[in-house]
């Protein structure tokens, strides 16, 4: 049912207009190895695109790399399906700051790691994972230990009432400890729990005006401002919706000449990294509007996700298929995963 309820959602979201593009900006600059390498961006935003710069270590082949975090330590965690193929099972992969394989861990997630966020709680830091196959978050430490596993919220009449699903796809995280969860792929609402994982209450409800969602399928707390807000990648209705964090509708930002798919999100500074599965990831000021749109690949046909089943030889370096997810690296550059069934790890070095 997830899987028609995706598909389903990709097609409607495939037949919208081909939208306007900023001017591209390539330029071609050499590696360490002699080997060109294609430069994304404009004006302040430019970085050197380096696809695959994570590979899988021995016998473990990507699947769909849906989730990224790095933590104090610098190590960079990603969470892949794990192809049908692979050897090993492993669904989070961790490397040190410079790329290399460190450990893997959570077989399983196999055929469900999605969205993974990290916090510090109680002085030490830990992994919460979105599980679109088993319908639950779980929240481990960074070896993978599990400490707790939700499901649906039982008090929530919405849920107990209705025979629905609660398919998880990422989380936020509140300054109080409290998480948000966007229950994207399931009841399209957003849902608010304490740290130790009570419910709280919920935000939205299905739907196209503002406060309604149509797959709410990332979501940030975001303390760039005075106030902290709550900010969620309505993905199916093409747009970004901000919150109180009590719950209070603020604003709607519709801009899909520059962000058409928005998919979840990671702040550093000034600057907020929003991966687009329409074939691009866009960097937005304080005020969320799109300042850059990094490697355009937009299909020629308009259809999200068309090029999914095309091999790495097949792909034009410096652009993007299906960007998922992407977070600012402690060192300023940015990381890109994408929701293809081969997996793809793209660096962008900032130049």
């Amino acid at each position: 049912m997830k899987r028609a309820n995706r598909r389903a959602f990709l097609r409607t979201g495939s037949q919208a207009a081909a939208a306007a593009m900023f001017p591209p900006f390539f330029l071609q600059t050499s590696n360490k190895s002699g080997s060109r390498l294609p430069v994304v961006g404009s004006g302040a935003q430019v970085y050197e695109c380096a696809h695959d710069w994570l590979v899988p270590p021995e016998g473990l082949v990507w699947g769909d790399t849906h989730g990224l975090a790095q933590d104090q330590q610098g190590h960079i965690y990603v969470a892949h399906t794990v192809n049908k193929s692979s050897m090993r099972g492993e669904a989070v992969v961790v490397y040190d700051a410079s790329g290399r394989f460190v450990r893997a861990f959570g077989e399983e997630f196999r055929g469900g790691a999605h969205g993974l966020g990290l916090r510090r709680e109680n002085g030490q830091e830990v992994l919460y994972h979105c599980d679109i196959n088993r319908c639950n978050i779980v929240k481990t430490d960074l070896a993978g230990k599990v400490l707790w596993t939700h499901g649906y919220p039982r008090e929530d009449s919405f849920y107990s009432q209705k025979p629905i699903d609660f398919v998880p796809t990422n989380v936020a995280f509140a300054p109080n400890g409290d998480f948000w969860v966007g229950d994207g792929y399931g009841s399209h609402r957003v849902l608010r729990f304490s740290e130790a994982g009570k419910f709280l209450g919920e935000v939205g409800q299905p739907g196209h005006r503002d406060g309604e969602f149509n797959t709410p399928h990332g979501l940030l707390v975001d303390t760039r401002g005075k106030e902290p807000v709550l900010i969620v990648a309505d993905r199916g209705n093409r747009r970004l919706q901000t919150f109180s964090l009590s719950g209070e509708h603020l604003r709607t930002i519709q801009d899909e000449s520059h962000l058409r798919m928005p998919c979840h999100f990671h702040a550093q500074g000034e600057w907020m990294v929003c991966p687009d599965l329409d074939s691009q990831v866009c960097i937005l000021d304080r005020a969320y509007n799109v300042v850059a749109q990094l490697g355009d690949g937009r299909a020629s046909n308009g259809e999200v996700g068309s090029r999914r089943g095309q091999s790495r030889s097949e792909f034009t370096p410096g652009q993007f298929i299906t960007p998922h997810a992407a977070i600012f690296l402690q060192n300023g550059d940015l990381l890109v995963a994408e929701w293809l069934p081969i997996g793809r790890l793209t660096l962008l070095r900032r130049v």
